[in-house]
């Protein structure tokens, strides 16, 4: 593949996906946005049920992850019946999940938001936000693996379709909703939960219909019994690098609940300029583990080598730009929301620390959720992140927090740390190609 055709390729993946991860971060933006006019009470009720929410978003992604490692190798060995085999069998594990998070979303909400912080006022709104909110769990699982197959397919462009009238949806029935529009009560939090359930439902039938019209159909029937042992060997650490992330994300949140309402509201408003900054750069990741992915299915382990460290240059110079953006606009950004001057200086500071460590964000992002998995050996992810996320990162926010007493903005910056170290192991395993697998039907 020339130089050229190439960076064709991966702009052909990554814009698509990057625009849908961007409409997806927009449901956050406009919740906050909107329910940030209601006050700091609101705003850290919807952070902290978007916490357990993130739970499960990175355990299905971890099965969409393992998905798109089987289709991207067998499209490139050219094996439609194992392609096929790998969409449906990855679908309806990621509906058991689904099925187990909504049932705990919806029969003990508040018992679970009260684990986030100790005012009992937030942590009942937080309740009622989540209680409705589980009901995209299920549609957000058939989101996932469909896009993931559309993408594989080099079709990233139908989900951003679908993303963009999801969208639509999403920030008209907020304004209704909130505020009570058009004759509608207003509902505040609780409006901005059914607004994103019904705008996920939208999602979900648009991908459903996209997938059905352009699936490929495979010709026969899998040969052989399903390779439990390879499936296995790549979802278990999978899984287990992203329950163990997700709960050391969460012990984050606990830490800032704990700082205070204001500390939790700041981080809350921080949480859309760091979606948006990483949606806008998730697209490599997913470009990585597809294209690299097909070149190790046909066998071409030097091309994919090559155009890996392509890939980590095209990230590095992204985020070093948006670094710049979000640390000269966060002053301006804060301003749109109706929140004490402490929690607007808080967050000012706080995305100040997240400009400085975003480059190796991004790049942790496509080293580990694309290029080291793309191989299917995802043991290598799990170890690195283990060690980033819970002998660096873990410690030093309790040691910076409960034991030297340091502001929020420094607590972030000090467990922060951990995406330094982790960008390091993981550069020696890349280099060491370890990583570079070929599965087999």
């Amino acid at each position: 593949m020339k130089k050229q055709s190439f960076f064709r390729s991966v702009c052909a993946l990554a814009v698509p996906v990057a625009l849908q991860s961007m409409l997806q971060a927009s449901f956050g933006v406009v919740d906050q946005v909107m329910i940030g006019q209601l006050g700091g009470v609101e705003v850290a009720a919807v952070g902290l049920a978007g916490k357990f929410t993130g739970i499960f978003n990175v355990v299905v992604s971890a099965v969409g992850a393992v998905a798109g490692i089987m289709i991207s190798q067998y499209m490139g060995q050219k094996n439609t019946a194992e392609t096929r085999r790998s969409l449906v069998f990855n679908l309806r594990v990621c509906l058991i999940l689904a099925a187990l998070f909504t049932l705990a979303g919806i029969t003990v909400p508040k018992q679970i938001m009260g684990l986030y912080i100790d005012d009992i006022v937030t942590a009942q709104t937080a309740g009622r936000y989540l209680f409705i909110v589980s009901g995209t769990f299920l549609p957000a699982a058939g989101i996932t693996i469909l896009s993931t197959h559309l993408r594989c397919m080099e079709r990233a462009s139908l989900p951003l379709y679908a993303g963009i009238a999801s969208a639509a949806v999403n920030t008209g029935l907020n304004w209704v909703l909130i505020f009570g529009k058009l004759g509608a009560p207003a509902l505040g939090v609780t409006g901005a939960a059914l607004a994103t359930l019904i705008s996920q439902l939208v999602y979900f039938v648009f991908i459903l219909g996209m997938y059905v019209k352009y699936r490929e159909r495979a010709q026969n029937t899998a040969a052989g019994p399903f390779a439990w042992k390879q499936y296995l060997s790549m979802l278990l650490p999978l899984l287990v690098s992203e329950i163990l992330w997700a709960l050391g994300e969460n012990v984050y949140a606990g830490i800032y609940g704990h700082l205070g309402t204001d500390a939790s509201a700041a981080m809350t408003l921080t949480n859309p300029v760091q979606a948006l900054a990483i949606g806008a750069l998730c697209g490599l990741s997913q470009a990585a583990a597809i294209l690299i992915g097909k070149r190790l299915g046909d066998g071409d382990r030097e091309m994919a080598y090559r155009e890996a460290k392509k890939l980590l240059l095209y990230g590095l110079t992204g985020s070093l730009l948006l670094s710049v953006v979000i640390f000269f606009v966060s002053p301006w950004y804060v301003r749109i929301f109706k929140v004490e001057t402490g929690i607007r200086e808080l967050t000012v500071q706080i995305l100040a620390a997240y400009a400085a460590v975003m480059p190796f964000k991004v790049l942790n992002m496509i080293m580990g959720s694309g290029i080291l998995r793309s191989g299917g050996k995802t043991t290598y992810v799990m170890v690195i992140d283990l060690v980033g996320t819970w002998l660096f990162g873990v410690p030093l926010g309790l040691l910076s927090a409960f034991v030297f007493y340091w502001p929020v903005p420094m607590v972030y910056l000090a467990l922060s740390l951990e995406e330094c170290i982790r960008f390091a192991v993981s550069l020696v395993v890349f280099q060491r190609r370890g990583w570079m697998n070929q599965l087999r039907a």
